[in-house]
C-alpha cells in the first residue's frame, strides 16, 4: 500500500501539468494554476467561455452575470491562495480543502457553503484475501456561492469531468445556478455509494458461504479475510454516516445559495444516502456475526482435535500400563511361567483397546 501511495505522489505532478495543458494555454496566461482542471463561465445554462483563468471568469460573471465553475485537483496552499482571495473563501475552509483528509460535513460561511464529500471506489479483485483492498477513498470539496462554485478533488477517483459534460447537455437544470452543480456532485457521490454497496454485498455473501461450507466448518475459515473486509466496511461507514446530517440540512433548511427548486432534489439524494447507511450498518453487524461464527467453528474444531488426541491417548495407555506392570521383573507374578501367558496378555490388551475404541467411536470422539 505504501509503495502505491509513493508512486501516486510521484506521478500526480506530471498528471497535473498534462491536464492543465489540455485545458489551458499556460503560455498565454501564466496566472493559471497547474492544479486547475477546468474553468468556465455559464450563463442561462450554457457554457460561454473557455481557456480563461479563475480571475477572468469571475470578472466576466460580475460584468455579464451567470456563474463560474472552477475545478481543481489537489492544489497546494500556494496554488489555491489566489483563487481563495478572488472568491473570498474563508481561511478555515481553505485550510481544510488544501490539507484534505476531512470527514464529510457542511459549513456555512457568510454567503457561501463549504461541503465535503468522501468518494468511494470499489477495487476489483480476483479473490478476496486477508490483504485485499476492497474500497478506495477520495474527497470532493465544494465552495458554493451565489455566482460561483469551486470544486477541489483529492485522490485518483471521483473525477467530475463526465459530470460537467452531462450537466452541459441539460441547460435547463444548469440554469438553476451553482446549487444545481452541488446537487449533481452529491447525487453522483451517493450513486457511487450504492454501486459500491452492491459489490461489497457480493463479497460478504462469498465470505459467508465460505465460512458455513462443510470444508470451512472443519478448518474454522479464514478470520484474516473476514477482519480485512470488516476494516474496509468501516472505511465505507466513515464516508457515509457523517454525510447524513449535511444532506438533511440541504434538503430541509432554506439556504440563500440553494435554489428552492434544487432543494427538492436533495431530498432524493438524502433518501438514497439513508438507504446506503442502513446497508453499511447491516454489513457491519453481519460481519460481526460471521466473525463470531468463524471463531466458534475454530473453537469447535480445536475441541474435536483435543477429544481425538485424548481418545487415542486413553487407548495407548492400556498396553503401556500392562507392559509397565509385567516389566517390573518380580519373581512371583500371576501367570509368569505359564506357557500361554504371553499370548493371553496380548489378546487381553487388544480386546481392551478395541472395546475402548468402539466406545469412543460410538460417542463421536473418533
Amino acid at each position: 500500500m505504501s509503495m502505491i501511495r509513493d508512486l501516486r505522489a510521484a506521478v500526480r505532478p506530471a498528471l497535473r501539468r498534462t491536464r492543465a495543458t489540455s485545458n489551458y494555454d499556460t503560455t498565454r496566461d501564466p496566472s493559471v494554476s497547474s492544479a486547475v482542471i477546468d474553468c468556465a463561465v455559464y450563463r442561462e445554462g450554457r457554457r460561454v467561455s473557455d481557456h480563461c483563468s479563475p480571475a477572468e471568469a469571475m470578472k466576466r460573471v460580475r460584468a455579464e452575470g451567470g456563474f463560474a465553475w472552477i475545478g481543481l485537483h489537489e492544489p497546494t496552499e500556494r496554488e489555491f491562495a489566489g483563487i481563495a482571495q478572488e472568491f473570498g473563501l474563508h481561511p478555515l475552509a481553505v485550510e481544510d480543502a488544501v490539507q484534505a483528509h476531512q470527514r464529510p460535513k457542511l459549513e456555512r460561511y457568510d454567503d457561501s457553503l463549504f461541503t465535503v464529500f468522501k468518494t468511494i471506489h470499489y477495487v476489483e479483485h480476483a479473490e478476496l484475501t486477508a490483504t485485499s483492498e476492497v474500497v478506495e477513498t477520495g474527497e470532493v470539496m465544494c465552495f458554493t456561492g451565489r455566482n460561483f462554485i469551486v470544486t477541489v478533488r483529492h485522490g485518483g477517483q471521483g473525477s467530475l469531468r463526465a459530470l460537467r459534460h452531462r450537466l452541459q447537455e441539460d441547460p435547463e437544470l444548469l440554469a438553476k445556478g451553482p446549487s444545481a452543480v452541488l446537487h449533481a456532485i452529491a447525487d453522483q457521490v451517493v450513486d457511487g455509494y450504492l454501486a459500491v454497496a452492491d459489490a461489497v454485498q457480493d463479497d460478504i455473501d462469498e465470505v459467508e458461504i465460505d465460512v458455513f461450507s462443510a470444508a470451512s466448518s472443519r478448518r474454522g475459515g479464514d478470520a484474516g479475510q473476514i477482519y480485512q473486509l470488516k476494516r474496509e466496511v468501516l472505511e465505507f461507514k466513515r464516508a457515509v454516516s457523517p454525510l447524513l446530517r449535511p444532506m438533511q440540512l440541504l434538503s430541509e433548511r432554506p439556504m440563500r445559495v440553494v435554489d428552492p427548486d434544487i432543494q427538492k432534489y436533495f431530498r432524493d439524494v438524502a433518501d438514497h444516502l439513508a438507504r446506503v447507511n442502513e446497508q453499511v450498518l447491516a454489513f457491519d453487524d453481519l460481519l460481526n456475526s460471521i466473525l463470531q461464527a468463524n471463531l466458534a467453528q475454530a473453537t469447535v474444531a480445536q475441541n474435536e482435535d483435543m477429544r481425538k488426541i485424548t481418545s487415542w491417548a486413553a487407548i495407548f495407555a492400556v498396553p503401556t500400563m500392562i507392559a509397565g506392570i509385567y516389566g517390573m521383573n518380580f519373581d512371583y507374578m500371576p501367570e509368569l511361567r505359564w506357557k500361554f501367558g504371553y499370548p493371553a496378555v496380548l489378546v487381553v490388551t487388544v480386546a481392551i483397546c478395541v472395546t475402548i475404541h468402539r466406545g469412543f467411536k460410538r460417542n463421536g470422539w473418533l
